[in-house]
């Protein structure tokens, strides 16, 4: 912008052309100079995370066994509440990328496809609830592992390279008669998440049954070797912004050239070369009108 002043100040003391010229030089100039600053595309980091996750695939998985209403979760809360608190967090801070929940207890079930309506995520975890013991006929830790391979393949298939993270929250007790399968997962399909682990060793009742279940660290660990996700215990007592941090932030800096939290000027340059050139059609168009021949009598 300094160049094209310059070159206006030299054109309108030295130039021979009429100063109604000279203007609309300098202004024609000044608008091209401001689409080839936006075209690079100025900002500055700082700004929210939404551009970021915008090109995000979420899949949650969250056990909804019997085992899941012990209430050994920030003292007295059940572990499911503290699942539900954790993934409306996540919601919150990716914002703007598509989510998909899978439940598991006896048998694995798509809750919700993959949608960027966070309110039906919210609804959908609001109305979980324990699987009620009459019904509860053993469970496998990895009873997901299926649906979530079909998912995500479904998700490449659809957008082929949009990263996808993963989260997995439960208490890692496995109560089906027979071991928990191998996840079916390719771990190199998953850009991040992490395993989520709630319960206490020490373990509590469960609500409505004559029972205590313990917290399996070293289940839920396993599920995190086999994704390639870290795991975290999750008490109440630690913030969002410290799972996200573990959860390899670095797919969230990779899903846009921009990267996350920038704040863009481009659209002001181009608003600005807009109401240049709108002032140079303006311009013309009044000249034309002159230049209509009067009426005759």
């Amino acid at each position: 912008m300094l160049l094209v002043l310059a070159f206006g100040t030299w054109l309108t003391l030295y130039g021979k052309q009429p100063k109604q010229e000279v203007r609309s030089t300098i202004t024609r100039t000044a608008a091209v100079v401001l689409l080839l600053l936006a075209a690079l595309r100025p900002g500055w980091a700082g700004a929210g995370g939404t551009t970021a996750a915008a090109d995000l695939d979420v899949f949650i998985l969250v056990d909804t066994s019997t085992s899941m209403s012990a209430e050994d979760y920030h003292g007295s809360e059940t572990r499911l509440a503290g699942a539900k608190q954790d993934v409306a967090s996540i919601a919150k801070e990716l914002a703007g990328a598509r989510f998909c929940l899978i439940t598991f207890d006896n048998q694995a079930t798509v809750r919700m496809p993959l949608s960027r309506d966070t309110t039906a995520l919210q609804t959908a975890m609001a109305t979980l609830q324990p699987q009620a013991p009459r019904f509860a006929a053993g469970s496998s830790i990895t009873s997901a592992g299926r649906l979530l391979k079909d998912r995500l393949a479904a998700a490449q298939m659809q957008q082929p390279g949009r990263p996808a993270l993963v989260f997995y929250a439960g208490d890692g007790e496995n109560t089906s008669a027979t071991p928990p399968e191998r996840l079916p997962v390719d771990a190199t399909g998953i850009n991040g998440g992490a395993v989520l682990g709630y319960g206490t060793a020490q373990g509590r009742r469960m609500k409505d049954v004559d029972g205590v279940s313990r917290l399996d660290e070293g289940a839920l660990r396993n599920i995190a070797a086999q994704l390639n996700l870290p795991y975290a215990h999750r008490s109440g007592d630690e913030g969002t912004a410290e799972l996200l941090t573990k959860a390899e932030p670095g797919a969230l800096a990779g899903t846009t050239e921009d990267g996350p939290g920038r704040a863009e000027l481009y659209w002001l340059m181009a608003f600005g070369a807009f109401l240049l050139l709108l002032h140079e059609l303006m311009r013309h168009a009044v000249s034309l009108r002159s230049l209509r021949p009067g009426r005759t009598q």
